[in-house]
Parts: C-alpha cells; sequence; structure tokens
C-alpha cells in the first residue's frame, strides 16, 4: 500500500474519531447538565457532585484529545501531516497507524521524554469562528487531495 493510500485511510479513521469524540462530548455534558438539574438531599447532592466531577474529567480528556485529531485531519489538508515537527523526517506509517495524531517521529519522541523538552507548539490553539465551522464541513478526501513531500 502507497504511503498516500494509507494517509487516505488515516484521514478517514480519524474523522470518523473526531465525530465520536465529539458525540461522548455531548452526552458528558449532557448528563452534568441533568445531573444539575436535580434535587434531593444532601446525599444526593454529594453523589451528583462526584459524577459531575467524573464527566467533568472525562470531558477535558476527550477534548484534549479530540483537539489532537482536529489538528491531525487540518495537517492532512494541507499536506504537512506525517513529517516531523522536530526534524522534518517522515514518520513511519506505521507509527502513524499507531499514534495517528503524533507530530515527532520515534527517534525525536524520546529525545523529548529523555530531555523533558516539547517540540512545537502545545499551547491553546484559538480558532475563529468561522476556521472552526469550516474544519466542521468535511468533505470526502481523495488521493489527489493529499500532498507529500518528495523524498
Amino acid at each position: 500500500m502507497s504511503r498516500k493510500d494509507a494517509l487516505l485511510r488515516i484521514h478517514k479513521s480519524l474523522v470518523q474519531k473526531r465525530d465520536e469524540l465529539r458525540r461522548q462530548l455531548d452526552s458528558e455534558i449532557e448528563q452534568v447538565h441533568a445531573a444539575d438539574a436535580g434535587t434531593g438531599d444532601l446525599l444526593d447532592a454529594a453523589t451528583d457532585g462526584a459524577q459531575n466531577e467524573m464527566h467533568n474529567q472525562l470531558a477535558a480528556f476527550e477534548s484534549r484529545e479530540l483537539q489532537q485529531i482536529e489538528r491531525a485531519i487540518k495537517l492532512i489538508r494541507t499536506g504537512k501531516y506525517g513529517y516531523c515537527e522536530a526534524c522534518d523526517a517522515a514518520i513511519p506509517v506505521a507509527r502513524l497507524k499507531a499514534l495517528p495524531y503524533t507530530t515527532v517521529c520515534i527517534g525525536c519522541r524520546q529525545k523529548q521524554e529523555i530531555t523533558g523538552s516539547r517540540f512545537g507548539n502545545d499551547t491553546e490553539n484559538w480558532e475563529t469562528v468561522f476556521e472552526y465551522e469550516g474544519a466542521n464541513n468535511d468533505r470526502e478526501l481523495t488521493i489527489r487531495d493529499i500532498d507529500i513531500h518528495a523524498d
């Protein structure tokens, strides 16, 4: 299988995972709101508080993963996906299949772990509403849409 075919399949799985995470986040938010609406005694309030905390932590984890997936989808569309942000080498397809939203190769990741440093920009990336809406209107991706560097 060619690298382009593999990237196309990864894109499809990322879009599916993104949509699934969005549904899960919506569900988590609905459960928190439903628990807030209830009335009861002090024990009910304590139980609701613990459940809300669990739902909030799950939502935070899922939203971080969603952000990474959306970033990977954006990189695929711009032709920058699959290349290490630190050394610009092609990330092996096997690594991309295992961790589709990775932005660094194994060698650079090992250096990060040893030194405790990070490559790239790990700060929050606040998009305009227009960019966010544009990212949500996915169309089918074809092999011609994927641009890869000539090595």
